[in-house]
Formats: structure tokens, C-alpha cells, sequence
């Protein structure tokens, strides 16, 4: 039977232009159900909403333009996940425009924290503003566009340390392990926590001695550095279940519990740039099972206090619920 997904790819292949609204594929619900206690006030730590692109226009400077993807089918996916909290992290398809964050974080009220980009530009007074919406740290992304020079690296984390000290906030970065390795020292030394997405970038294919993967375990373990295990289907071509995951989360958690997240990444954007696919043509959203992947903290973390942290406990902490 054809459903809306098929519709889109088979309307690609056949370079068949159809309608925003009809073209467009819902964001991935779970199908399988979370087969442990879920604690009370667990959080979803990385989560991203794409609005209507006539209310929330995307970046021109993006690379690539992803589905919608609603406050409500967010709040469909949390309570399918017995998930109270959620922390709503501006997209790089909207460059520093942060209105469709804030879109969703008022949706969910004191439940939702956002993380922002920013620029050298933004003012202070925005960030003030931030601050009383929710916001509590900003991105830089360096992977979806492809930066892999130590010294924009170093810059960028720089000058964001300088933006968001004075407010308690952390910086979040979205980048590879040999970037990691090679800002160890500045993130080591910071005022703020920096809290490294997905992994940090590690490759489950390369091992745990990949370049920069120790000085990650490093980070995490003096506690300079949270780790968002989140994304494992970024880390991993093993679909469903990503066991060659399986030994970077319990690497990460063995380094210090207290430091680490969980996150679904929903809606699960694919910012691939492909020679193939033009600016505009819509990217299909992953469609990831959520529950199969939460199911995965069983393995990953078999202790229920120690879920717990990285749940509830954790979250709270650094996002200031």
C-alpha cells in the first residue's frame, strides 16, 4: 500500500515537484513500547522542531532542508516515551534564528529548556530575553557544515565561553573526536561546561582508541565535559539495535555517570549534503524508532540509579529545571 512516504520518494525519483503540505512525511513515532520504569521527570535532552516554513522561513546559508516536524507530534513521541522534559536545540536550518525553538519550547512550558545559535552580532539584551524563555546554552555545529580546522574550532569555542559565562549557560558542540582532542585543553579550562552531542562525533566502526575518543573519556571523567548519548544511529550503520555502540556509552558512563544526557535527536534530521539533492529539495526526515533506541539504556546503562541520573538527575542539573 502506498503511504505518504513512498509517495515523496517515488514523486523525487520521477522529478515530480508536489505541494509542501502533500509531499511532506510525518516525523517518525515509536512502534516499539519502552520496556522499563521511565522515572518521573526523565528528559529528552536533544530534540529539534521544524516549523511551518511560511511562519519560521529556513537559513539561506543552510545545507539542506528537512520536513516539518510539530510541537504536537514531539509531545505524541514523549508520551509514548513516559517522558516529562524535553531541551529543544535550535537547528543549523535556521542559523541564528531561534523563534521556532522557542515555538516549541512554549508548547511545553517549564518543561522545555532550549539550547540557541547565536552569532558575534546577537545582542545582549536577545540573550537576556533568552534567558527568561528557557534558554540555557547555546550550539556550535561544526559538523553539518563540515569544519574540521582545529583553529576555527578553538576561535569558536572561545568566543562562545566569553558570550555565555557570566550567565551560568554551557556550550554545546556538534563535532568530530579529533576536534575534540585538539580544544581538549581550552574545554578543560573553561567556566562553563561544554557538553559534546551524539557521542562526540565518535564512529562506533573506529573503536574506542579512535583519535580523540580518550581525550573525550578525559573530559568526562574530570567532569569538564558532559556527553549526550544520543544520535547512535549517527554513530552506527548496525541498525536496529547499534550494538557496536554499546561499548562507547558504557566507556562514557564508567568515565563519570554524573556527566552524561540521553537524547532521541527527534526528529531525526538528515543533514547529509549529497551532490545529488539541490538546496531546496526536501531531506526526508530518519524514520528511527524511538522506543527500539530507549530500549537500548537497558543495555547501555543496566543500573536503574544510574538511569536515573542520566534521565532526571543530569538534565536537571545542567539545564536548570
Amino acid at each position: 500500500m502506498l503511504n505518504r512516504r513512498t509517495l515523496l520518494l517515488a514523486s523525487i525519483a520521477a522529478g515530480v515537484t508536489m505541494s509542501h503540505r502533500d509531499a511532506r512525511a510525518k516525523a517518525a513515532q515509536p512502534s516499539t513500547p519502552v520496556d522499563f520504569d521511565v522515572p518521573p521527570q526523565a528528559c529528552d535532552c536533544h530534540t529539534h522542531i521544524h516549523g511551518d516554513p511560511e511562519k519560521f522561513p529556513f537559513f539561506a546559508g543552510r545545507v539542506y532542508t528537512p520536513e516539518p516536524a510539530s510541537p504536537e507530534e514531539m509531545a505524541a513521541l514523549h508520551n509514548a516515551l513516559h517522558i516529562e522534559r524535553v531541551v529543544i536545540v535550535t537547528p543549523s536550518v535556521y542559523g541564528t534564528d531561534n523563534s521556532a525553538t522557542l515555538f516549541g519550547m512554549k508548547a511545553r512550558g517549564n518543561n522545555a529548556r532550549g539550547v540557541a545559535v547565536i552569532d558575534d552580532k546577537t545582542p545582549e539584551a536577545d540573550l537576556d530575553r533568552m534567558q527568561q524563555d528557557g534558554f540555557r546554552g547555546i550550539r556550535i555545529n561544526l559538523a553539518t557544515g563540515g569544519i574540521n580546522d582545529p583553529s576555527v574550532g578553538r576561535a569558536r569555542f572561545s568566543a562562545a565561553v566569553d558570550r555565555v559565562k557570566a550567565r551560568g549557560w554551557h556550550v554545546q558542540l556538534y563535532t568530530n573526536t579529533p576536534m575534540i582532542a585538539a580544544i581538549k585543553d581550552l574545554v578543560a579550562a573553561s567556566p562553563v561546561p561544554a557538553v559534546f552531542d551524539h557521542f562526540g562525533g565518535a564512529e562506533a566502526a573506529l573503536g574506542l582508541e579512535q583519535p580523540g575518543f580518550p581525550e573525550l573519556l578525559e573530559l568526562v571523567k574530570s567532569g569538564a565535559a558532559y556527553v549526550k548519548i544520543s544520535g547512535a544511529y549517527r554513530a552506527s550503520k548496525l541498525a536496529p539495535d547499534y550494538p557496536d555502540v554499546v561499548p562507547f556509552a558504557k566507556a562514557l558512563i564508567e568515565a563519570n555517570p554524573d556527566r552524561i544526557v540521553w537524547g532521541t535527536d527527534w526528529p531525526h534530521p538528515d543533514s547529509t549534503i549529497r551532490p545529488d539533492r539541490k538546496l531546496t529539495d526536501i531531506a526526508p526526515l530518519y524514520q528511527i524508532d524511538d522506543g527500539r533506541l530507549m530500549n537500548q539504556l537497558l543495555v547501555w546503562a543496566p543500573d536503574a540509579a544510574i538511569r536515573k541520573k542520566i534521565l532526571v538527575d543530569n538534565p536537571a542539573q545542567l539545564y536548570g529545571f
